[in-house]
């Protein structure tokens, strides 16, 4: 096509299109913030196309990148599959500025709020509040150099956070491809930093305060040792949930009220529910042992125990109505880095509901003690040397007076209230340390106006990173 048509065809094509089609043109031609009026969109086609030795395939790869087929048809005499045929090879646009724009096709208004949230703390508001499309956030993460062609791993790990883990493979993908291409070199500079990656709300665990460091991530396939994995992984803000399903959670229920109810809310929320009634200490420590010894359940990213029990200070008696019972710290060192090594840096939750029985009659027999409690050891897990054992722990225990069982129809107030708090937290993305905000506030509404039936909580974690479960 000889200059002058292809100088009426720009005046066509720039006339025909919509102002999103538009938006994602001057997106594709590197152009990131102008007007995108049609006589801006003239004017920067005839300045591309005059200075490009390959002008025709460059307005036909916009074409087919727009999906304006009709275009091809009516303006520059060809169809999709001579044209798919003439670029095979011969690909004039930038991969980068493709890939990019190519997901902002793929992505639903629920996976873009959730990039907005994610970057709710990088990103100034007034920009956030005018973004209407995937493409408008990549614009001013690129205006920052936060992201470029050549450094993708904090819109890699975006994605992932969001669970689109297809868009984060199409990422890697070409972040490989460029890697094979350009050498490791490329690699290396997108990994230089010195930016953080987002807490996807901005706040820190209660008893840890985390530092702002730059975004580290391996790619699929390329092998990494363990220790420098672990410490990669380390440098995210937030536990990642991705399995499916996202870990076991198992639920002893030795009182037989709640136990249904929670299975309930962790089945939605994903998770693996194993649920036992009425058992006695040496049955609950049995399961126990089963779940930590059965490799394959703990495979997911996360687990989670919930305890409902009779019991005296820091031990549970079960179905039991002698003994010293089993101590809830005992339970707990079950599934520690040294003795569970598969829930090593992942996240391990526990709640506990325990109702108060008078003193506890002469021991009939001795209280389990910690050398009782059997443990695979962290053979071969160097991992495990540079996590403390008590990391990545969260905590809740709750207790109330025995005495609450005997109403008709009892619920316990802190498994509703947590339940009721889990379930809220699917429909908002919200830190479990803010989801159980909600716990405390509703606890501490009921012991106001029923001072006879006070329950009382105790809270506490090593989680190093923000935890979301929805």
């Amino acid at each position: 096509m000889a200059l002058p048509d292809q100088l009426q065809a720009i005046n066509q094509t720039a006339e025909a299109l919509d102002s999103c089609e538009r938006r994602r043109l001057f997106y594709l031609c590197e152009i990131l913030d102008t007007d995108t009026s049609v006589t801006c969109m003239k004017d920067m086609l005839k300045s591309k196309v005059t200075c490009h030795d390959r002008g025709q395939l460059f307005l036909t790869e916009l074409m087919l990148q727009l999906k304006r087929f009709d275009i091809l048809r009516k303006v520059y005499n060809t169809d999709r599959d001579e044209a798919e045929k003439a670029l095979l090879h011969r690909k004039v646009l930038p991969r980068f500025r493709v890939l990019m724009a190519n997901i902002n096709e793929d992505m639903t208004n629920e996976d873009l709020s959730s990039v907005k949230f994610l970057l709710s703390s990088t990103l100034p508001r007034e920009k956030m509040e005018k973004a209407q499309s995937f493409l408008d956030v990549i614009i001013e993460l690129e205006k920052l150099d936060i992201v470029s062609p050549e450094r993708v791993d904090f819109v890699e790990e975006c994605f992932r956070n969001i669970s689109r883990i297809d868009l984060a493979k199409k990422v890697t993908a070409y972040k490989m491809s460029v890697v094979t291409s350009e050498g490791h070199s490329s690699l290396q500079q997108s990994h230089r930093g010195p930016y953080p990656f987002p807490t996807a709300n901005g706040s820190h665990s209660l008893q840890q305060t985390s530092q702002a460091q730059p975004l580290h991530i391996a790619t699929e396939n390329i092998p990494v040792p363990v220790d420098t994995e672990q410490n990669l992984q380390s440098q995210l803000d937030w536990y990642t949930l991705n399995t499916k399903p996202r870990g076991v959670c198992v639920i002893v229920d030795c009182v037989g009220i709640d136990g249904d109810m929670l299975e309930q809310t962790f089945k939605a929320l994903h998770f693996n529910v194993v649920l036992h009634k009425w058992l006695g200490v040496d049955e609950t420590l049995s399961v126990l042992r089963g779940i930590y010894r059965q490799r394959e359940t703990l495979e997911g990213d996360g687990f989670v125990c919930c305890i409902i029990s009779r019991g005296k200070a820091n031990h549970f008696l079960g179905t039991d109505s002698y003994g010293a019972g089993l101590h809830l710290d005992s339970v707990r060192r079950l599934f520690t880095a040294d003795a569970c090594p598969m829930l090593v840096g992942k996240p391990k939750l526990f709640f506990i509901q325990r109702y108060n029985v008078p003193e506890f009659p002469p021991r009939a027999r001795m209280e389990h003690r910690d050398e009782d409690l059997e443990t695979d050891g962290c053979v071969g897990l160097s991992r495990c040397d540079r996590i403390p054992t008590d990391a990545d722990v969260f905590w809740s225990h709750c207790w109330t007076d025995e005495r609450q069982l005997e109403q008709g129809h009892h619920r316990s107030i802190y498994l509703k209230a947590l339940t009721d708090a889990l379930h809220k937290g699917q429909r908002r993305k919200r830190h479990l340390v803010d989801v159980h905000t909600d716990v405390n506030g509703a606890i501490f509404e009921h012991n106001k106006r029923n001072p006879g039936e006070n329950y009382n909580i105790d809270l506490r974690h090593t989680l190093r990173k923000d935890l979301y479960l929805q």
